[in-house]
């Protein structure tokens, strides 16, 4: 025998192998197949009988929302219990659900800080369900591929609160996209989402791709080529998987422009997004007087003369959040303290930084910058007001000079628009929300400032600092003219007329 037919007979036996391989692989992968089809219909068959002996039992529909952290004083939480409200005074037949990991408090200590830090009291009861692992989605968990521990995190804990309530419309308020899926597919529920930030956005991937070291691209990646790779790599696919399970969405509302941007690129579901700018007190802090200036630097003067001492109160409201940067909010007004050395006997400078903290790592990052404000040796003029009363926060705000604002591609920007309806000058990061939908020219004239870096921010504040009184008047009153876009009214009407579709698919 050739060795041309040697060749073509161990060829030959090679694909019989191979086909007898083959076949077999062929029909287990169809077995599995419909063996996982079975389950997952039977799971969404035996979830949707608890639904309806629900709704048998309640005599209504229900709409849950998913938010682990309820609990917490941020702009989310506002988001939240004012979507809660608008839905109860449009249809006060519904059942409204909130799953939350808040264990340590009860549901009237819930509803009670809501009312304290918000000022926003329901019409109707909300029915709690706790969930007990919220640490699976706790970014503590995973000092390693964050991104994805995190949403497979969700997916576990959203699974316990479909085991625990099936309801009718479901609801992700706070950005755990990959739980829509689980609720849509599954559960069998009509969906929708509140999108405040994307889980990843192009943003992030230009920053690891240009190589930039931030809170969130660590410097022993920045500075290694084969990792910042590596991290594009699985930012990519990471981008691929978020984007097919928000677009399981049937409604989805975003906080801003920007969000919207990337929304669309990620998610491919133009026909089913809208923005709704996200609820702020505006009418609750309009009742500040904005006083003319100039009575109040009489003998004083902006840079002037001697007399009684200028109070100046520099204030920040934001979550105890790596991503809001108050480092640089620190060391900024460090530097503002320093240029104005020269006026300490005519003027005091002071920074109120506001918040709430989340859980213990935030309470630790709290305590590193109290320890930066000593180490600059500016430690007696900054203060730290946790989970303030909604009066409180009103009376740091009337007696601000300037509101601070130093996240970097922040979302919205709540506290951006609190500041500006309370009568402060507005000095916001030149990115995302208050760059493009918040600080921006109102009836011909500037309603605040933007920086970027340290050096920015010190610079402009100090230029706030030394304008006219009449001048920095004039910007704080066309401030808060401009607010007026982000009340909650506004809200309710867009977040009603958004959810009315689905609504109205309710049977009740």
């Amino acid at each position: 025998m050739s060795g041309h037919d040697q060749l073509a007979l161990g060829l030959s036996e090679i694909t019989r192998l191979m086909w007898k391989l083959l076949l077999p692989l062929v029909l287990l992968t169809l077995v599995l197949v419909a063996v996982l089809v079975l389950m997952v219909a039977g799971l969404r068959l035996w979830f949707q009988s608890i639904r309806a002996a629900r709704r048998a039992r309640d005599g209504r529909p229900t709409v849950a929302f998913f938010h682990p952290y309820c609990h917490a004083g941020g702009g989310g939480e506002r988001v939240l219990w004012c979507a809660i409200r608008a839905l109860q005074n449009r249809y006060p037949e519904v059942n409204v659900v909130v799953y939350t990991g808040d264990l340590e408090v009860s549901g009237a200590q819930i509803l009670d800080g809501a009312r304290r830090r918000f000022n926003v009291a329901l019409p109707g009861p909300v029915e709690f369900v706790f969930l007990a692992h919220r640490v699976l989605v706790e970014p503590s968990l995973f000092p390693h591929f964050t991104l994805l521990g995190q949403s497979v995190g969700s997916v576990f804990l959203g699974w316990d609160a479909l085991t625990q309530c099936v309801p009718d419309l479901y609801v992700d308020s706070m950005g755990y996209a990959f739980t829509l899926p689980l609720f849509r597919y599954l559960g069998g529920c009509s969906v929708a989402s509140y999108v405040h930030y994307p889980t990843v956005s192009t943003d992030m991937l230009s920053v690891v791709s240009e190589r930039n070291p931030r809170f969130n691209n660590a410097d022993y990646i920045s500075n290694n080529l084969f990792l910042s790779a590596a991290k594009l790599v699985y930012y990519c696919l990471f981008a691929v998987l978020y984007g097919a399970a928000g677009s399981c969405s049937h409604v989805v509302m975003v906080n801003s422009s920007w969000t919207l941007d990337h929304i669309l690129a990620l998610w491919r579901a133009r026909d089913r997004t809208c923005v709704v700018y996200p609820p702020c007190p505006v009418e609750h802090f309009t009742d500040i007087p904005i006083l003319d200036e100039e009575e109040e630097e009489e003998g004083v003067g902006g840079d002037g003369g001697g007399g009684q001492k200028r109070r100046y109160s520099v204030v920040s409201v934001a979550q105890f959040r790596p991503e809001k940067d108050h480092r640089l909010q620190i060391r900024a007004f460090k530097k503002l303290v320093d240029r104005r050395a020269a006026l300490q006997g005519r003027e005091t400078l002071r920074l109120v930084l506001i918040g709430g903290c989340r859980d213990q790592e935030d309470r630790d990052r709290v305590l590193m910058l109290r320890g930066l404000s000593q180490e600059l040796g500016v430690g007696e003029r900054v203060e730290f007001r946790l989970d303030v009363p909604f009066d409180e926060l009103k009376r740091e705000l009337a007696a601000a000079t300037i509101g601070l604002h130093t996240m970097w591609n922040e979302h919205f920007g709540i506290g951006v628009v609190e500041c500006m309806a309370a009568g402060t000058v507005v000095l916001a990061h030149k990115s995302g929300g208050p760059r493009r939908d918040i600080v921006v020219p109102f009836e011909g004239g500037a309603t605040g400032f933007l920086a970027e870096d340290e050096d920015g921010y010190a610079d402009a504040m100090d230029r706030i600092l030394r304008l006219p009184a009449a001048e920095r008047t004039e910007i704080r009153r066309r401030a808060r003219q401009s607010a007026a876009r982000f009340s909650d009214r506004e809200f309710e009407n867009c977040f009603l007329a958004a959810m009315e579709p689905l609504m109205n698919t309710l049977e009740r």
